[in-house]
Order: C-alpha cells, then structure tokens, then sequence
C-alpha cells in the first residue's frame, strides 16, 4: 500500500527551462541597466549562448560586448541568477494531481537537488509550503547529500513516518531520480517531459519501476496500489 508519493522539483513539477529564461531576463535588466544596452536583445543573446552551451554563459556574454570583468564579477551575476524571485508556475497536471493525492489520504513531500538559494526561490515563486507535507533540499545537507546519495530518501521516510516500501519517488532524470531503488524498496516513476535533463544516461542502468506522461496517470488507483 503507498502511503507517500514525493517528488522531483526541476522538469518534473516546474520547467527548468522557464526558471532559465526568467533568470535570463533579470540577468539582462541588470546589464542593460549597467552597461546601458537593451535589454531584450541581451536576453536574446543569452539564449542564444545557452542553445550552443549551458557553460559560462556569462563569460561568454560579457565577452561578446567586450566588457572586461573578473571572477567575482561573474560570481556576483551568478548569485543575482540564483537569488532572483523566478517567474515560474506548476505545469499544468501537478495541482490536479497533488489534490486527488490528498484525497487519498496519501503524504505529499518534495527532494531537490540543486544550489540551496535557487532551489528555496522555486518553492517559494510556486508555494510549494502550501501544498507539500515536507521539503528537503538537498543543498542545505551538503553537496555530498545531492541524489543519487540515500540521506534525503531516509530523512523523507522519518519526516512523513512511512516505510520504504510504502513510497513512491516521481523524477525525470535517468541520472541521478532512480537509482534510490538499487538501495531501498522505494518504488519510482519517471514522468517524461520535454526537459533539460531528459536525454541523461541512467546510473548504472537503473532504470524507473514505470513511466508516464502526466501525473494524472500516477492518480489511477493500479498506480497508486501497486
């Protein structure tokens, strides 16, 4: 019987994606305000060098308008993208489902990776506290503690006082979202959206128990039950 379903954050219930081009745009307001350009061709043009590559895409910006700069100059844009109140929202399918979930009696919770600052920012942009029983991010543990490492699954089975067996991990990345099953008898979806990570490797071929496309799948009772 599932008694908690937890999930992913970026690509899963968020797209990572929009959360880069909201950061892109309060990136480009402060260069357009500092170096007097326009802002809406700096975005472009950010786009445009995260298309190519996803590294040092401020290096790369700055390079392109000539603009002389330093490690903490950049360190300084990085943390302003990370700290930066995004302009993001659910999809569209993740308040149906955490609604009929509640419906079920079934705990809610979330694990995020990625840098503390950014990842707080997220949750707070969608409210995340209104909706979730309990939040970990893997961050505020320590760099080691990112997925695929098992403290944030055990802190997550103690915190919403479940078994291992009576979970459900929903992520999108091969990488790193499933992998917790080779340790504990988590069970795990992968949700297939068109995402940032999407086209990662699995970790030593470990592989999701099922996949869907919308989490209104995850709701059907065969889904919930197994």
């Amino acid at each position: 019987m599932i008694r908690a379903v937890v999930f992913d954050l970026d690509d899963t219930l968020i797209s990572e994606k929009k959360y880069i081009k909201s950061g892109y745009q309060y990136i480009s307001k402060i260069l357009s305000d500092r170096y007097d350009k326009d802002a809406h061709e700096l975005y472009k043009l950010l786009f445009k060098l995260f298309n190519v590559s996803s590294q040092n895409v401020f290096n790369r910006i700055l390079d392109k308008m000539e603009i002389s700069y330093t490690k903490n100059d950049i360190m300084e844009m990085v943390e302003e993208y990370r700290g930066h109140l995004p302009d993001i929202e659910f999809f569209d399918d993740v308040l149906p489902c955490l609604k009929e979930l509640k419906k079920k009696n079934i705990k809610i919770g979330v694990i995020t990776d990625g840098y503390a600052n950014a990842q707080r920012q997220k949750l707070k942009a969608i409210k995340a506290t209104d909706y979730f029983d309990e939040i970990i991010v893997t961050d505020e543990l320590g760099r080691e503690y990112w997925k695929p490492h098992p403290k944030a699954f055990e802190m997550m089975k103690e915190k919403l006082n479940v078994e291992f067996n009576e979970m459900i991990y929903v992520g999108d990345n091969p990488e790193k979202d499933f992998y917790i099953s080779s340790i504990y008898p988590i069970k795990t979806i992968r949700v297939y959206r068109e995402g940032v990570y999407s086209n990662k490797s699995y970790l030593d071929n470990i592989r999701e128990n099922h996949s869907i496309h919308r989490l209104s799948e995850l709701i059907l009772e065969e889904q919930i039950r197994y």
